[in-house]
């Protein structure tokens, strides 16, 4: 009996770490295979001897309450699901009652309350007992109403949720590979405890209601459709659903299944709640669950192969994270190669070694994680070097959590930002290399240098069977990577990521050495401090850039694989001497980099915001009352339309 208490005690401990990683710090330490397993572990071993911890996670729901955000007690303790994988024990389950299916969404829930019609308060779930007002960021969720047609007093519940396109579209805006959010329910989690609702609004947050709670006044017949349907009348985005029997539960379930490929919203599984109200009243609830719901999570499906290789993926804070390579099976449509394993706690759990027999599967249909190992060999390595630069690597633990580091602060991976800025689109204009992308391909040891990305046609296999890429998008890749061979030295200058020389010092430089690149990589200290602009440091760091011979070799094997475009327009002077500030929409120019352009080839300067040194402001609204119409007036710059700067440049308007 004390050593079923010990082991109870310490699946407590293991499940509510993990817990708190999920939630809290948007990190994994076990896969939620292994969390399934440790926890249907600690019901069986609770059951049998009757020692239940008060910390116990059978015993408590949600994540812990720990944000500035407002506290409130729930009027009645929110519970979560039982659950079943079996699709005969929830039909059996259900018996001969009516109840509705529907999506299990994966997202954070919040109730809402209406007064005389107008939502009053927003709640998330919290811990079951207590949760945090969130009020006036669910005011900005996408399509929560602020007014619904009954006046009575309302209570709502439903799945705060953000959908597959709108996590990739701010992961992608998400320059550190580290920074990006691991799956749309973390960054929904920490969209809808945000303490100023604003940044929820760009999160694109929406809200389905699944469950009524309270509406005293309205007579729904006993049926909890009719509460469904009256919801959406009210203006609520309901969960999708459908009314079911024994007779076509099952069938009810494959068609959910076949959607899940191309399912917008995240989903973990569909719920079974039972359609009539008085029936399900009268069940009542268990400690954890309430008695007319269940919820039914995919059996995944898994496959049995052999673990071949360890990869140590980097990443910019010199993180490197392990990464399994096996032999290809197919998984709910898709052949799947590698997984991964997220740090050495779970290789150690999972006693993991190369040649091992493992089963793998996918996480909710979608991301591929390792279940289980067979042989159990434990005999993987982890390696004293770093895979990219060969730098000591060291074991760290990280809040319990075991990771590999890389100690060379001058590793390849943690300059990715320099790939970046090489990439990026004032520079050398390649689309499709985001920094988690570079990192990969530097970790797979694909580049090493700025002249290896206009080499990676060779490595077009294995780009294919890059996470996220495909024929498509490896293809899209390549093209552009060939588009960007032709362009210009200013763009080059740009790329290189020489300290002080930006967009607009390169174009100066370029400028003055009339745009031939050999002049350029031979300027000296003395020559750069003859152009505009140019002082004693950046001239210095300039010329001992080139004068590096590392760099020297480098930047001339890089020349040899572009067509550079040394064409030299003579430029005007009818502007010089001339500060501008350009405000507002144009018409006759695209955007504000050409008509910035325009005026830079007559001699003038643009600035970015009006001050003494002003000499125009250029707007096609000149009575605006904006902040740098009142400047210069304030100042008494003169205030100019697109018209008539075209004029001062010798351009008619098209």
């Amino acid at each position: 009996m004390e050593d079923i208490r010990k082991r109870i005690d310490e699946l407590t401990a293991q499940l509510n770490e993990a817990s708190r990683a999920y939630y809290d710090d948007a990190s994994e330490i076990m896969t939620n295979y292994e969390y399934d397993e440790l926890y249907d572990e600690l019901l069986r071993l609770e059951a049998e001897s009757g020692y239940i911890p008060e910390d116990s996670p059978s015993q408590n729901v949600g994540y812990t309450v720990q944000s500035e955000l407002p506290k409130e007690r729930h009027a009645r303790r929110m519970l979560s699901l039982d659950k079943t994988k079996d699709r005969e024990a929830l039909r059996s389950w259900l018996g001969d009652r009516e109840a509705l299916l529907s999506w299990k969404l994966d997202g954070l829930t919040v109730v809402l309350t209406y007064e005389e019609g107008k939502l009053a308060k927003a709640v998330t779930r919290g811990n079951g007992d207590v949760g945090e007002v969130i009020t006036p960021n669910a005011r900005v969720f996408r399509n929560v109403p602020r007014t619904i047609p009954h006046r009575g007093h309302t209570v709502v519940r439903g799945e705060a949720v953000i959908r597959y396109e709108d996590f990739e579209k701010i992961n992608a805006a998400i320059d550190d590979a580290d920074a990006k959010y691991k799956n749309p329910r973390n960054l929904c989690s920490g969209s809808v405890r945000q303490l100023d609702s604003r940044i929820t609004a760009e999160r694109n947050v929406n809200f389905y209601a699944f469950t009524l709670s309270e509406a005293p006044e309205v007579d729904f017949e006993n049926s909890r459709e009719v509460q469904m349907k009256w919801m959406a009348e009210q203006g609520f985005d309901v969960v999708e659903y459908r009314k079911v029997d024994r007779e076509n539960l099952l069938a009810a379930i494959d068609e959910f299944e076949t959607r899940i490929p191309t399912f917008e919203i995240p989903s973990d599984g569909l719920v079974l709640t039972l359609e009539d109200l008085a029936y399900s009243a009268s069940l009542g609830t268990t400690a954890k669950f309430p008695k007319d719901a269940m919820a039914f999570k995919w059996r995944d499906q898994q496959a049995e192969t052999v673990l071949r290789e360890i990869e140590w993926s980097p990443s910019r804070t010199g993180l490197l994270n392990p990464v399994a390579i096996f032999d290809p099976v197919e998984l709910e449509g898709t052949t799947v190669r590698r997984a991964s394993v997220h740090n050495i706690n779970i290789m150690e759990d999972l006693k993991l070694g190369i040649g091992d027999r493992i089963t793998v599967y996918k996480a909710n249909m979608i991301i591929p994680q390792i279940s289980g190992n067979l042989t159990k060999s434990g005999s993987f390595h982890i390696p004293e070097t770093c895979p990219v630069c060969g730098g000591e690597a060291r074991v760290q633990s990280d809040g319990g959590t075991k990771v590999l580091t890389c100690t060379n602060p001058d590793c390849l991976a943690k300059q990715v930002k320099r790939f970046s800025l090489f990439v990026s689109r004032d520079a050398m204009n390649i689309e499709g290399l985001s920094e988690q992308t570079l990192l990969k391909l530097i970790g797979m040891g694909c580049i090493r240098s700025f002249p290896d990305i206009f080499e990676l046609e060779t490595y077009r296999e294995e780009i294919i069977e890059m996470d996220g890429f495909g024929e498509k998008s490896c293809r899209n890749l390549l093209d552009s990577i060939e588009a960007a061979r032709n362009t210009t030295p200013a763009r080059v200058l740009t790329a290189l990521g020489i300290p002080g020389v930006g967009v607009t010092m390169a174009n100066q430089i370029a400028r003055a050495c009339r745009n031939r690149w050999q002049t350029i990589q031979a300027l000296t200290e003395e020559e750069l401090l003859d152009i505009d602009g140019v002082g004693s440091v950046m001239s210095k760091d300039f010329a001992g850039f080139f004068r590096e011979p590392k760099n020297e070799k480098m930047v001339n094997r890089l020349i040899a694989k572009l067509h550079l475009d040394e064409s030299y327009e003579e430029q005007g002077s009818g502007l010089v001497g001339k500060v501008f500030v350009i405000t507002g929409s144009l018409n006759h120019f695209g955007n504000r980099k050409e008509l910035k352009a325009a005026i830079e080839a007559e001699g003038g300067k643009v600035a970015g915001s009006v001050s003494g040194s002003t000499d125009y402001l250029i707007t096609n609204n000149p009575e605006s009352g904006s902040s740098k119409n009142r400047a210069a007036r304030e100042l008494g710059v003169s205030i100019i339309t697109e018209e008539d700067i075209l004029g001062m440049i010798g351009q008619s308007e098209a």
